[in-house]
């Protein structure tokens, strides 16, 4: 019997949870559990037999809001790692960006259609899922790579970047911090870079859960067979150096540098920020914007 994967949906209007149950009933993979305030999700995340993969979070709560739960659960080492999707109605740039600082990367603004609350949670879960898969290939390596220096690398697929980012991590100080940052950069080389994947594109395909197709069928283009992405790891007394370059025509990298409210409810575009904000002492871009250049501070093991 296949174990579905658990949702909490947190809100104080009883019609707004009617909706989202309708909105789930026909997926069959997913399973909804409700909280009707900030107290009583927070009793639900502490029993250990509740294994919630993301929570859609309403921001206006009487009690314990929708900020203040946020905060409790990004000091909690066992929830910390949940995505949060904060619903609100008003698309508030300030709002937003509290919500960002405090932990939530995923929005959606009430009223909001079906497909659209899908496309949020589907890439809240894939990306978590991700993340996971990384911090669990960073075990497999080899303590010893903190003693590397100089190297550089040549990767071709999403696959490759994100073995070789769980390589490299081993590395680097604060390695479950730094992967998702490496991660990003690679995968954004092979995308964006080689593969010419746009935003808007890539918005639409992670809507209708076709991304990893797409990729793989430009990858295989005869056009793209020789392209790669470089990587290369430089390492003094005070600061590793890493700068990935790619094969594409650059991209307007200056408002991705940090998380704009206005892509806030988008299933992709936040990656950037959140690597030069997470994992990451400095991210800045070379050239047309195809060459990217990372430091992380070696004098503590704090980025």
């Amino acid at each position: 019997m296949t174990t579905k994967t658990q949702l909490l949906a947190v809100d104080d209007e009883l019609l707004n949870l009617e909706i989202l149950f309708e909105y789930f009933d026909d997926e069959a993979a997913l399973s909804l559990q409700t909280a009707n305030g900030g107290e009583a999700a927070w009793q639900l995340l502490q029993n250990p037999e509740n294994d919630f993969k993301a929570i859609l979070l309403d921001r206006m709560m009487p009690g314990l809001d929708g900020i203040g739960l946020l905060k409790r659960i990004k000091t909690d080492p066992r929830l910390a790692g949940i995505p949060v999707i904060m619903q609100t109605a008003a698309n508030s740039a300030a709002q937003i960006r509290e919500g960002l600082e405090a932990g939530a990367y995923y929005y959606l603004t009430k009223p909001y259609r079906r497909d659209n609350l899908l496309a949020i949670v589907h890439a809240a879960l894939i990306d978590a899922e991700a993340r996971d898969a990384l911090r669990r290939q960073l075990h497999s390596h080899i303590n010893s790579l903190q003693f590397l220096k100089q190297a550089e690398f040549s990767i071709r697929t999403v696959d490759e970047a994100s073995q070789l980012a769980s390589f490299i991590a081993q590395a680097c100080p604060n390695a479950e911090m730094v992967v998702m940052g490496i991660s990003e950069l690679l995968i954004n080389g092979v995308e964006h870079g080689n593969l010419g994947l746009t935003y808007a594109e890539k918005s639409n395909l992670k809507r209708n859960d076709s991304w990893r197709p797409e990729i793989e069928r430009r990858a295989a283009l005869s056009m793209n067979l020789g392209k790669e992405v470089k990587l290369n790891f430089q390492r003094d007394d005070n600061q590793i150096t890493l700068r990935v370059a790619d094969q594409g025509d650059g991209f307007d990298w200056q408002k991705f540098l940090e998380i704009d409210p206005e892509r806030a409810f988008d299933p992709n575009g936040r990656g950037i920020a959140l690597a030069r904000l997470l994992s990451f002492s400095t991210l800045t871009y070379e050239g047309c914007g195809n060459i990217a250049i990372a430091t992380i501070n070696c004098s503590t093991n704090n980025i």
